[in-house]
């Protein structure tokens, strides 16, 4: 069985203790596979670190996450570009719009999120969305900038049924992780009424760690827990949700 994480911060120092053994626990359980999202410039040497620790296992992206687009936001633009020239990555995250921290910057992140945007198709990478209380605002950007070669994950999934449908129509699969989990998650209440071709699996490692580890520090091997959950849910073995959400990743990522 290879699971696929879909997201996961493997670089952060939440792991420096123990980074070696927590990937190898995950990869005795069958997850093989780590798609690793970029924040801003200050963690990218360890990205690169991850990578060359683990080469046949690591898959990067590179871009800049909302929270971090700050005054200086140009400048670290132009390291995304400069390493999108400059190296192979699988996707452009992960960017996005998170009005939970900061309202004020509402307009600098919907500019870096379009440019972002761009950055992708010029590259035919995916895009791996956050959104964090800005829904609406970040289906406004994909309503300008939907295109058939725009096409990516909706990180972390959290919104409702029509959100989800809404999400799917602009080539988004949707990322479900923990929350899934979680008694008031909600999207239990109704992700079996979405076609398992929509799905991947994601961790976000190490935050929003899955029950019955919630409010520990997340890793990727408790993505199976994530696995268990949607196979009760779908009612359909662990096996096959792992196959088909491997599947669907290897669309994405194209590898």
């Amino acid at each position: 069985m290879i699971i696929t994480d879909t997201h996961t911060h493997l670089y952060s120092d939440a792991f420096d203790d123990d980074r070696s053994a927590m990937v190898k626990r995950a990869i005795d359980l069958g997850v093989t596979r780590f798609f690793v999202p970029a924040i801003d410039s200050s963690y990218t040497n360890a990205m690169f670190q991850l990578q060359k620790d683990f080469p046949e296992h690591m898959f990067l992206m590179m871009g800049l996450h909302p929270t971090s687009v700050k005054e200086n936001y140009k400048e670290e633009l132009l390291h995304v570009e400069e390493q999108l020239k400059n190296k192979t990555f699988y996707a452009v995250g992960e960017i996005g719009i998170d009005l939970y921290w900061d309202t004020s910057t509402l307009g600098i992140q919907v500019e870096a999120f379009k440019h972002q945007i761009k950055l992708a198709k010029q590259y035919k990478l995916p895009i791996v969305i956050h959104c964090r209380e800005a829904f609406n605002e970040i289906f406004e950007v994909l309503e300008q900038e939907q295109s058939d070669d725009l096409f990516g994950i909706f990180h972390c999934f959290t919104g409702n049924l029509e959100q989800a449908k809404k999400a799917i129509s602009y080539n988004m699969k949707l990322g479900i992780g923990g929350v899934v989990t979680f008694k008031n998650g909600k999207i239990d209440q109704f992700i079996n009424q979405i076609d398992l071709k929509h799905i991947v699996l994601e961790t976000d490692a190490p935050y929003l760690a899955p029950k019955p580890y919630r409010g520990k520090r997340n890793e990727s091997s408790y993505i199976y827990k994530v696995l268990e959950k949607l196979s009760e849910l779908y009612q359909i073995p662990k096996e096959d949700i792992a196959k088909i959400t491997t599947e669907n990743s290897q669309a994405i990522f194209s590898v």
